[in-house]
């Protein structure tokens, strides 16, 4: 009886699949605002401040939903904690702005305008390094990764996992939210920062930076993608893999569970804090509901919506959810969120694997 070779799916994307892909972002993120410098505004081709800035923010997003892909979908860890870092970062970023303003202020003053409106006389300690564009830079990355690095370390001990690890996330970040709308804290209260002028002394509402800033999101999606591509292929990604499908097993071929689990809680973390920087400079407004539990929930369902474990899932399902939300809210404000969470309750019972996974399931069906 001669053996019969079953047809076996192949990965989503081949070599020139994945270079394709890489490409038309590269064209998305750095060309097509480009464009504009030479197409007329009345063309079809232009892109208005309004798209630039809108796709901008999504991108944001993008990356947002990339890092839960990383710590949901390859780790099987679940945080509603995630929106705290994206925030963290876009503090980071914030400070630095309003020091920028410095005598444009309504106050004309060195302080920010708030300070001087709640008569400060100095800025606190933790404003310290905010006039450094450096040290900004750094407190984007550090800031969500010592948080991220200290409250891992005690919770991967303390070996909490599952539904658990999630409330917990989710109460951090509810505190934090707390915490950053007192004004004695120095984060601006209820208002955040917000009424930036410039960046390295470069006026930040000209149509130039605003392409400069949208480029910018667009290569650093690409960079994360990526890395997050390499990171997964590699040994470390498969150890991830193993323990997110079976943690148990990992401790007994002799993997210690807790530096994995660490380690790419950081990492995603610090992904979610340059995500926010960039946010802030496009939107313009950084505040403590950017903490709300909602906004995490919010990051979960991108990548669920789009195909954990895919990388490319998580990208897409930010653009689909939120490209949904930016028509629905204007045309049909009132049902946005029944939308959302019948969209989530959809994917969960019918598409578990995404978009992603149905378009495999198609792919599978006509082979």
């Amino acid at each position: 009886m001669s053996k019969v070779n079953l047809p076996t799916k192949g990965p989503l994307l081949t070599r020139t699949g994945w270079s394709s892909f890489i490409v038309a972002l590269i064209v998305v993120c750095a060309v097509a605002p480009l464009l504009n410098l030479v197409v007329p505004a009345d063309s079809v081709w232009h892109m208005s401040d309004y798209a630039i800035g809108l796709v901008g923010k999504i991108m944001c997003y993008a990356i947002a939903a990339l890092a839960m892909d990383l710590i949901w979908g390859y780790t099987g860890i679940l945080s509603l904690g995630h929106g705290m870092f994206f925030a963290l970062g876009g503090y980071a970023m914030g400070m630095y702005l309003m020091r920028q303003i410095g005598h444009d202020g309504n106050y004309k003053s060195d302080l920010p305008d708030f300070m001087v409106f709640l008569s400060w006389k100095e800025l606190p300690w933790h404003w310290a390094l905010s006039g450094s564009f450096g040290a900004t830079l750094f407190l984007v990355v550090f800031a969500p990764g010592l948080v991220a690095l200290i409250f891992g370390f005690f919770a991967f001990r303390s070996r909490i996992k599952g539904v658990y690890f999630s409330i917990i996330t989710q109460a951090m970040t509810f505190a934090a939210m707390l915490l950053f709308f007192r004004n004695e804290t120095g984060f601006g209260g209820n208002n955040g920062f917000t009424d930036f002028k410039r960046i390295l002394g470069v006026p930040m509402a000209t149509t130039s930076m605003r392409m400069f800033l949208f480029v910018l999101t667009g290569l650093t999606l690409l960079g994360f993608f990526l890395f997050a591509k390499w990171l997964v292929g590699s040994k470390y990604g498969r150890v991830l893999q193993a323990i997110r499908d079976a943690e148990t097993r990992v401790m007994f071929s002799g993997y210690s569970p807790l530096g994995y689990k660490l380690s790419i809680w950081v990492i995603s973390a610090v992904m979610c804090g340059v995500a926010g920087a960039l946010y802030v400079t496009q939107v313009g407004i950084i505040n403590p509901s950017e903490m709300s539990p909602a906004n995490s929930i919010e990051i979960a369902v991108w990548a669920a919506v789009g195909g954990r474990a895919t990388l490319i899932g998580p990208i897409l399902g930010a653009f689909i959810v939120n490209g949904a939300k930016s028509w629905l809210t204007v045309a049909y404000p009132e049902f946005w969120l029944y939308f959302l969470g019948a969209l989530f309750i959809a994917v969960t019972l019918f598409l578990p694997d995404g978009v992603v996974g149905l378009v495999k399931k198609l792919k599978g069906a006509k082979a």
